[in-house]
């Protein structure tokens, strides 16, 4: 090898090694190494300084970045006051240069962005955290994750509160659970959308049975409430109220008449209840529906009283007797008892009724207690009730209502009431005379009604 030859060969190698130990020392003090930036990261930065309407940041690029315009005014001013010179914070890269070779940040968007890497790594592993309502809609609570707001729906919140929950708005389920404190877990996150869904029932511990318990502790009879129909039954349809199912057994879901429930109520039905039972050991709840509607049957007995007489159409024979439903307003159905039914001796209603006749009857008993009217086809033409019929007809024919001062009714009967006690008397003492003492009753029936009907038509008009 030449002189010159090994004198560059020398001089090469002392450039190279100085070339690495620079670049040694470059990356050991960073000065002079960048890292430009990209549109979309976020980095740590430092506060280099703070002006009014701006933030210079460095972040390790060529130059500082920069806070301003509405990336400054989306700060709020309680965290803005809290940012000073050689304070460390994230910041989002908007634009990595501008028109103006500006490096833009945002630090609100930093914090958001981070907010939403923080509900997937808490929607992935499942864990929960504690936050505080800070508003409602008509469908939930709205609770933060650092500056974003997540929502609980109603069905997500824990069951213990859902019982505790009353009122019908918004307004009156959730005003005063502002400012609670409340553990939730992540169950959807959607950045596009911006849709952040909390469950309160995937934090809690609560168990079925552990609900089950404190509504039973916590309920008293005769209150009401608000639940689901959750289940039909043959016997009756089973509500949640506040997670915990009670029965409304067949017969306390309508006043009227029902062979399945499935006649008033389907599955997912909203509906008013009324705790009649509760049995703590057995852990069952009793509830009622109809005990919260108006009763008909309190109106439509109103206007019968025993003794009465009502039209009537025969529904069913049965062995002891016949049911009949009343011509009458309402759905008022009284049972003809088979010794009711004629003065001989009858083995089956059949003998004398078929179904879908339309007789005369007469209501001896109205039980309010049993909700029950006995009816008798055999004291229809019963001079025991002469009397009271004989007044309901001047009712009906309106005699008396126009009689002139000093007129009473036995003035207008003459001696009809006289007959009629006789009939009474003669259906007591001899019964084979009871037939004439009517028919002569009827007659002076039939007389004084055509002399008072011709009084009134006579009588001038004042």
């Amino acid at each position: 090898m030449s002189d010159n030859a090994e004198s560059l060969q020398a001089n090469e190698q002392p450039q190279e090694e100085d070339i690495q130990h620079m670049g040694d020392l470059l990356d050991a003090e960073g000065g002079l190494t960048f890292d430009f930036p990209k549109a979309g990261e976020i980095r740590d930065g430092i506060i280099a300084s703070i002006s009014e309407g701006q933030i210079l940041v460095s972040v390790g690029a060529k130059s500082e970045g920069l806070i301003a315009g509405k990336e400054y005014e989306a700060i709020p001013s309680d965290i803005l006051s809290t940012l000073v010179a050689g304070k460390a914070i994230p910041v989002y890269v908007v634009t990595p240069e501008d028109s103006n070779g500006n490096l833009i940040l945002s630090f609100i968007r930093a914090v958001e962005e981070q907010s939403w890497l923080d509900a997937e790594a808490l929607m992935q592993s499942g864990e929960a955290f504690e936050s505080t309502i800070v508003g409602y809609n008509k469908g939930g609570l709205l609770v933060p994750l650092s500056t974003i707001r997540g929502f609980i729906p109603a069905s997500q919140l824990a069951l213990s509160r859902r019982l505790a929950i009353t009122g019908e708005t918004p307004e009156a389920k959730y005003k005063e659970l502002i400012g609670e404190k409340v553990k939730v877990a992540v169950i959807e996150v959607d950045r596009e959308r911006h849709r952040l869904i909390l469950s309160e029932r995937a934090a809690s511990n609560e168990t079925r049975d552990q609900i089950r318990d404190m509504i039973l502790d916590e309920l008293q009879e005769g209150e009401v409430k608000v639940g689901r129909v959750t289940s039909l039954a043959d016997f009756g349809a089973f509500v949640s109220i506040g997670g915990a199912d009670g029965l409304v057994h067949l017969s306390e879901v309508s006043w009227e008449h029902l062979t399945h429930p499935s006649q008033v109520l389907k599955v997912g039905d909203e509906v008013k209840v009324k705790v009649i039972s509760i049995d703590k050991e057995r852990r069952r709840i009793g509830l009622s529906i109809r005990q919260l509607q108006g009763d008909p049957w309190t109106n439509q007995v109103a206007a019968l009283k025993v003794g009465q007489l009502v039209e009537a159409e025969i529904t069913r024979l049965t062995n002891f007797g016949a049911f009949a439903k009343l011509d009458m307003p309402g759905d008022l159905e009284g049972l003809i008892h088979i010794s009711e039914l004629s003065e001989r001796r009858v083995e089956h209603p059949k003998e004398v009724l078929k179904v879908g006749d339309k007789i005369t009857l007469r209501v001896i008993k109205i039980d309010d207690e049993s909700r029950r009217i006995g009816l008798s086809m055999r004291r229809v033409d019963s001079a025991a009730y002469a009397d009271q019929d004989w007044k309901s007809l001047a009712a009906d024919y309106d005699i008396g209502s126009e009689a002139t001062s000093g007129e009473t009714m036995a003035t207008i009967l003459g001696d009809a009431a006289a007959i009629v006690a006789e009939t009474s008397e003669a259906a007591e003492a001899a019964p084979a005379e009871v037939e004439a003492a009517k028919e002569a009753a009827e007659e002076v029936v039939e007389e004084v009604v055509e002399e008072a009907s011709e009084k009134t038509a006579e009588k001038p008009a004042e």
